[in-house]
């Protein structure tokens, strides 16, 4: 499991780390850079990441087929993904470039709206080849090259540093393009990232012979509407787990500037934590499709306790730091008294949840892997909307805890998923048994 697991986490600490330079560097210009950045980013994340999430299903079936030997089965899923992917970065630009001229009338500072307009554009075009790596992506973790991935992330830090310093400062006889140019040094980057994984993919593939070269490239439409059947819940969760703190965001907005920047601070803080169970999350996906792939309903359910059992170990060692360092943590950030007494507040109720936080993102990875893509999304929109959202609200502006009160309703949200999906999974060792007592004998797995 560690051997899928930590060069993922290190590939998502890498993704992370990417915006944060481009922070860092457009932050020499002026605030509104800063603020036409992040209003950006988050623009772009939003359908980023439902994107992102249509290519979820290949955490199912590629590593149930590389887990059953069938190299042919599962390079005729990445290559439908491919496709998917083309068709979905162009739709996806669409509504964002229509959105884009109204920006101003969303009650933004007219110069980060003006600034925010170009960026975004320029961010936009990489909407394909980030998709199209991620379908990569989820193909060479599925087949246990998990490296390439992680090396392919931390070079193109490199490759987004550099080309942020040309295309933002004019360097090296390049115009000058500003807060723009980060956004064309994003798109440039991730152009990078497509093309190194595709012809890593396509050199692994010569060497190791697994069949990618005589693949067939035609269109497959039963496995487009499979992996978007497996896709679409996957990819609607994520968008309703990322809704409900965009949302919280701006419920804590509406309070006072000193709230809202402790808020910041201690949502940044338990993202990084985040990160590394997110991470298993995708080794569990991989580890629990190969084994059921191979018919071992016992070695799947292992693999995901396995890896449930490093997330928390994790998320407990990160709950502890929050409480223990929390004026430290807070201090990275800001010197102000005020935001540092309120972020203290806020890191010891993260602490509270960030072993179920592990829970709820891992066991959704390893029910991923066994095809279970619709639990995660009803568990997480009862949880979150249903009772964390409007628990939070009450809270905060009906008894007055203000920006703590939101973080308790959060907090609520986030154990009842992490209890509910743990509990699901614990009950899944019999329907793996009966799953796949219906499949072929698979052959002998690639070394």
């Amino acid at each position: 499991m560690l051997s899928v697991a930590v060069p993922v986490v290190i590939a998502e600490l890498g993704w992370m780390s990417m915006s944060v330079v481009d922070t860092i560097m457009v932050g020499r210009l002026s605030a509104e850079a800063i603020g036409a950045v992040s209003i950006g980013a988050v623009l772009f994340y939003t359908v980023g990441v439902f994107g992102a999430g249509m290519l979820l299903g290949l955490d199912t079936l590629a590593p149930q087929a590389y887990g059953a030997g069938d190299l042919e089965d599962c390079n005729h899923s990445l290559i439908q993904a491919a496709y998917g992917s083309l068709v979905m970065g162009p739709l996806l630009m669409v509504p964002m470039f229509v959105l884009l001229p109204w920006l101003d009338r969303f009650g933004l500072d007219p110069e980060v709206a003006r600034l925010a307009k170009p960026y975004t554009e320029a961010l936009l075009w990489s909407a394909p080849p980030l998709l199209l790596y991620m379908a990569f992506r989820q193909y060479l973790q599925a087949i246990d090259r998990v490296k390439a991935v992680m090396f392919t992330l931390i070079s193109a830090n490199l490759v987004n540093a550099f080309a942020n310093w040309l295309f933002i400062y004019g360097e090296w006889g390049m115009p000058a393009f500003g807060v723009a140019g980060a956004g064309w040094a994003s798109c440039a980057s991730r152009i990078y990232m497509c093309v190194a994984l595709f012809v890593y993919m396509l050199y692994d593939a010569r060497k190791r012979n697994t069949g990618l070269w005589e693949a067939k490239l035609g269109l497959d439409f039963p496995r487009l509407r499979q992996l978007a059947g497996l896709g679409f819940p996957a990819a609607m969760q994520r968008a309703l787990e990322i809704g409900v703190f965009a949302l919280a965001t701006a419920m804590v907005g509406t309070l006072d500037a000193v709230s809202l920047a402790a808020h910041q601070i201690a949502l940044q803080a338990a993202s990084v934590s985040f990160m590394a169970p997110l991470g298993i999350s995708s080794a569990a996906a991989v580890r629990v499709g190969q084994a059921l792939g191979r018919r071992d309903p016992e070695g799947a359910h292992r693999a995901g306790w396995t890896a449930l059992g490093l997330g928390a170990a994790f998320m407990l060692v990160a709950g502890l730091a929050f409480v223990l360092f929390d004026e430290t943590i807070l201090r990275i950030f800001t010197n102000e008294v005020h935001v540092i007494a309120i972020g203290s507040t806020l890191l010891y109720i993260a602490a509270a949840f960030q072993l179920f936080d592990g829970f709820q993102v891992v066991a959704t990875g390893a029910l991923r892997g066994a095809g279970d893509t619709r639990t995660p999304l009803v568990t997480n929109l009862v949880g979150h909307w249903f009772l964390g959202l409007p628990v939070g609200w009450w809270l905060c502006f009906r008894m007055g805890w203000g920006v703590a009160g939101v973080w308790v309703g959060l907090s609520l949200g986030l154990i009842s998923v992490g209890a509910v999906l743990a509990y699901f999974w614990s009950t899944r060792l019999e329907k793996f048994r009966s799953h796949v007592s219906r499949l072929p004998q698979p052959a002998s797995p690639l070394a």
